[in-house]
């Protein structure tokens, strides 16, 4: 499949799959002879925000975590409630005497941990509305980094089988982090671009050796 773009200026793309080529890629409106049309077009309301959640990579380890949260407080509830006589109970009720901090208390504080680390990976994905695109991603020790880019800032959206990168006025370039739906973010994008004019660039597939 041949690389398609709507600008004939082509600037070295860091990151992203290399070209077919450098020489002129046709209009992706000349492709085959006929006009490009976005089916299932997307054209933003005033107000109206799209989110694209993080992949289940992304999110599967908390919840990983909040199940072993939610099983640890389950074994203390039922070691409180069960008979003394048992084993669970002395060794978490009884033992509790001895610790600095009870079991129960640290079921509480596991669980809640848990859940703000599955809140957390939640807030990871992209935004696409009328003003621009947002991009929601995680800095190192778990630190949110949240970043707006308006149309206007956008020139223009480079798209392959697995990313998206845009290409930004000053020439920087701007990878989105990866959404669990990856083909409507492409979509999307491509769609809302193309209502505003911008260029978008469709790389080719690497080839598999």
């Amino acid at each position: 499949m041949n690389a398609v773009t709507q600008s004939n200026d082509q600037k070295e793309l860091p990151g992203m799959v290399e070209t077919a080529d450098d020489t002129e890629r046709p209009s992706i409106t000349d492709v085959h002879g006929t006009v490009a049309k976005f089916e299932m077009a997307y054209s933003p309301k005033v107000g109206e925000r799209r989110a694209f959640g993080p992949p289940l990579r992304h999110t599967l380890p908390s919840y990983v975590f909040l199940a072993a949260a939610l099983a640890f407080a389950a074994t203390v509830a039922v070691a409180y409630a069960g008979s003394s006589n048992s084993s669970l109970f002395v060794w978490i009720a009884e033992g509790d005497k001895h610790r600095q901090i009870g079991a129960q208390p640290l079921a509480w504080f596991i669980t809640i941990c848990a859940l703000g680390t599955v809140l957390r990976s939640h807030l990871r994905g992209v935004i696409v509305s009328q003003d621009g695109v947002e991009l929601r991603t995680m800095l190192p020790m778990g630190l949110p980094k949240v970043r707006k880019l308006m149309w206007a800032q956008i020139d223009r959206i480079v798209l392959d089988e697995h990313g998206v990168m845009l290409e930004l006025w000053n020439g920087e370039y701007e990878r989105l982090p990866a959404v669990k739906d990856h083909d409507a973010l492409t979509r999307t994008l491509e769609s809302t671009a193309s209502l505003r004019k911008k260029t978008i660039t469709r790389l080719a597939p690497v080839a598999k050796s």
